[in-house]
C-alpha cells in the first residue's frame, strides 16, 4: 500500500527545493478564479509524516478568519504531541496489532483540540532539537521501537512506567505540554484559547466519504489504516460529495481533503494534477515520456471506477491537503485550488490545482463545517 506517501514523497521532494519555481506565465494551464476562501501562508511539514495535522490546522486557521477572529499561526506540533500518547495507548492495548506511526486523519486534530485545546506556533514550535525544520526520523524510530519492545517483552505483565518513558521521549524531542501561556498580553489555557480566542467548536465539523461497499446516507467506519480510532464518516454518492465540496467553497467555507497523490500525473513541481484518458500502465514507453504541453482531455470518472481504485489499493489515504478555492482552466474545466504543506519552492508557490476527474478518482474523504453541507443533504444524514 502507498499510505506512507505523505512522508516518503516528501523526502524526495525536499531535494527539489533548490530548483527555481516554474514561471507561472509559462504554465501549461491558465487558471481563472471562481471562488476562493481566505487562508494563511503555506508551511513546510519537512521531514515528517504529519500532513494530516498541517492540513487540518491550516483548515482551522481559515475557519478563524471566516469567523472574523483574524489570522493566526497555530501550532501543529502541539497537536502531534498530544496525539502520540493516544496512539501509543491504542497500540499497546491491542497488543501491537493497531496502526502506529506518523500518519493520521483530520478527525485526529479535532479530537485532540477538543480534549487538549490548541496554542499559537510561537508558544509551541516543537523544534526542540536545534534544527530549523521539522525532522521526525529519529523520533519516529525511537517511538516505534520502544512500543515494539513494550508489547513484545517476555516475562509477564507490563510495568506502570512505560507511559512515563514514552512521554519523556516526546518531551525531549517536541517539548512538554502546557497548562497555560501568555499571548498578546493575555493568559490562556490551550482550551480557553480555542474557545474564547478562536471560537472554534470541535463539534461543528463532519467527515464525509463515498464508497459503495457501505450503504449511502449512513455513518460508516472507513477502512483505512490511519483511521486508528475507528471514526465514523458520513457516506454519500460521489456526486453529492462533490456538491458538498462546491457548496462549501461557494459559501466561504474551505474543505479538508484526504486522498491519493501518488498518481503519475500529480505534479507538485508544475502545480497541477490530472487524469489522462489512458492509464499509465497502458501507455507505451514513448507515451510515458511525452510531455504535457497543453491542457489534456481527461477520463470520465464514475462511482464504479472510484470503488475499483479503492478496492485494489490504487487510491489510498496517503496525503491530506487543504482545498481553498474553485478555478477553471482555459477550456472551462473545473479545478480545485489546493494548499499543500511541502513548502513554497514549486509552481504557484506550493499550491496545486487538482482537476475534477482527479478529485473524483482520488478523494478518500473530506471534512467540512457542518453548515457547509447543503440543507437537503444534511436532512438525509440526520444532522
Amino acid at each position: 500500500m502507498k499510505k506512507f506517501y505523505c512522508l516518503t514523497a516528501l523526502v524526495l521532494l525536499v531535494s527539489f527545493t533548490s530548483i527555481p519555481a516554474q514561471n507561472i506565465a509559462d504554465s501549461i494551464y491558465t487558471f481563472t478564479k471562481d471562488y476562493e476562501v481566505k487562508y494563511t501562508p503555506i508551511k513546510n511539514q519537512a521531514r515528517t509524516g504529519t500532513c494530516w495535522c498541517f492540513s487540518t490546522v491550516s483548515f482551522l486557521e481559515s475557519e478563524a478568519i471566516r469567523k472574523g477572529k483574524g489570522e493566526f499561526d497555530l501550532s501543529e506540533m502541539y497537536v502531534v504531541r498530544n496525539t502520540y500518547p493516544k496512539k501509543a495507548d491504542n497500540y499497546v492495548r491491542k497488543g501491537g496489532t493497531a496502526n502506529f506511526g506518523e500518519g493520521g486523519q483530520a478527525h485526529d486534530v479535532i479530537n485532540q483540540i477538543k480534549e487538549y485545546g490548541i496554542v499559537p506556533e510561537e508558544v509551541y514550535t516543537g523544534l526542540n532539537i536545534d534544527e530549523p525544520r521539522h525532522n521526525h526520523g529519529e523520533l519516529s524510530a525511537i517511538l516505534d521501537n520502544m512500543l515494539k519492545a513494550i508489547v513484545g517483552k517476555k516475562g509477564g505483565k507490563l510495568t506502570p512506567r512505560w507511559k512515563e518513558a514514552f512521554n519523556s521521549v516526546l518531551d525531549v524531542y517536541l517539548g512538554k505540554t502546557l497548562d497555560q501561556f501568555d499571548y498578546k498580553g493575555k493568559t490562556y489555557t490551550p482550551k480557553s484559547f480555542l474557545k474564547d480566542e478562536l471560537e472554534i467548536n470541535p463539534a461543528d465539523y463532519v467527515e464525509l466519504t463515498s464508497y459503495t461497499h457501505h450503504p449511502f446516507y449512513n455513518k460508516i467506519k472507513l477502512e483505512i489504516p490511519d483511521n486508528w480510532t475507528d471514526q465514523e464518516y458520513y457516506n454519500l454518492p460521489f456526486d453529492k460529495l462533490v456538491e458538498v465540496m462546491d457548496n462549501a467553497l461557494e459559501n466561504d467555507y474551505s474543505v479538508e481533503w484526504d486522498g491519493d497523490v501518488s498518481e503519475k500525473f500529480f505534479n507538485q513541481k508544475k502545480g497541477f494534477a490530472v487524469v489522462p484518458l489512458k492509464n499509465w500502465d497502458d501507455m507505451s514507453g514513448a507515451e510515458r515520456e511525452e510531455k504535457i504541453t497543453k491542457p489534456i482531455d481527461e477520463k470520465i470518472i464514475t462511482q464504479e471506477l472510484r470503488q475499483k481504485a479503492f478496492d485494489n489499493y490504487s487510491a489510498t489515504d496517503d496525503h491530506l491537503m487543504h482545498i481553498v478555492g474553485l478555478y477553471h482552466d482555459q477550456k472551462g474545466n473545473k479545478f480545485y485550488y489546493t494548499k499543500n504543506s511541502w513548502g513554497t519552492d514549486f509552481s504557484y508557490g506550493g499550491f496545486i490545482y487538482m482537476s475534477q476527474p482527479y478529485i473524483s478518482l482520488n478523494t478518500i474523504a473530506i471534512m467540512v463545517h457542518k453548515d457547509a453541507v447543503p440543507k437537503d443533504i444534511r436532512e438525509k444524514l440526520g444532522f
